[in-house]
């Protein structure tokens, strides 16, 4: 497994960019980068020369997430102004406008058959889930709260949610929380299975392995990668390497690698086996807030990897 950088634009947005996601090709397009800044626009991006295809204005605060619908022709982000605007990818016409109260909106993630948008709760301590026939809210996984809690107690800052990840089938949803905690449900019966513990500071990313639906991965402030069995609840490995937080992870989609970012300004390769770093890569000059692996014509093997960073940059490399 090897990263090999293919190219970087500089000043991609005119602020620091905190997030990715790839555009799945549809039979008018091929595939596209989706990007989303503090500067308040969201960009659709050409991977083959990092050429702007088209560009979102519809936020008037900092967009600290966005999400692609499986299909190819949605695409989501959501805003520090506590929206979530939902466009058509060919013709960037507004669909939907999702609100929530402040701070109610942080990361998202379309389900692999694309019924349901979850989105990370911030304070309110609980997912949400959107139904995308209708753009309507259908239900909220709340994180109960830890045994021998009382009413009174201040303890849902702890719980404020940063992250969330669809499992491969869609039937369970985890998120992680500012404790550093990752709670899983049951989405279908809208219940709570049991928490995963092992970090010690914020879960700002999780991802499945798109081959072991068993297989969850963290990154934390603690400047650890986890993975754990998320159905067994058990912490079966730990890598370190990063000298800061771990803002971003993912998984490559032949399921051998991991890649992470963070604000030590770089951009790893991990290998699960040797539980250990393989590469690291230095593109960038700030913190960097997110990567994300893209399968290139539907393959395992000969994928992109993307990564945006608080120094307003894109870079891509070749995952082989």
């Amino acid at each position: 497994m090897k990263l090999a950088w293919l190219r970087s634009l500089e000043s991609a947005h005119q602020d620091c960019v905190w997030a990715c996601t790839w555009v799945p090709a549809t039979d008018r397009s091929g595939g596209l980068l989706l990007t989303g800044s503090l500067d308040e626009t969201v960009k659709l991006w050409n991977p083959e020369d990092l050429s702007v295809v088209r560009t979102n204005t519809g936020h008037c605060l900092g967009v600290v997430s966005v999400a692609a619908h499986p299909s190819g022709r949605i695409g989501a982000s959501a805003s520090m102004d506590s929206f979530i605007r939902v466009f058509d990818v060919e013709s960037n016409n507004t669909i939907a406008t999702l609100e929530a109260p402040p701070s109610e909106v942080w990361q998202m993630q379309f389900d692999p058959r694309g019924t349901t948008l979850a989105v990370a709760g911030g304070s309110s301590a609980s997912v949400k889930l959107w139904d995308t026939a209708e753009w309507k809210l259908v239900s909220t996984l709340s994180i109960p709260r830890p045994e021998g809690a009382k009413p009174s107690d201040k303890g849902s800052s702890k719980k404020f949610v940063l992250s969330v990840a669809w499992s491969p089938s869609g039937r369970q949803l985890a998120c992680g929380s500012m404790d550093g905690s990752i709670s899983v449900f049951d989405v279908q019966r809208a219940k709570f299975l049991h928490h995963l513990e092992g970090h010690t500071m914020p879960v700002r990313s999780l991802a499945y392995s798109p081959l072991d639906p068993r297989v969850l991965v963290s990154g934390s402030d603690d400047e650890c990668i986890h993975m754990y069995d998320a159905e067994g609840k058990t912490l079966f490995s730990s890598m370190s390497g990063h000298s800061s937080w771990v803002l971003s992870v993912d998984v490559s989609p032949d399921g051998a690698a991991i890649a992470s970012g963070s604000s030590d300004r770089t951009v790893r390769l991990w290998d699960p086996k040797m539980r250990a770093a393989v590469q690291t890569m230095t593109n960038h000059t700030d913190q960097v807030w997110g990567v994300k692996f893209e399968a290139v014509g539907g393959g395992a093997r000969g994928s992109l990897l993307a990564s945006v960073s608080d120094d307003k940059s894109i870079s891509l490399y070749n995952y082989s």
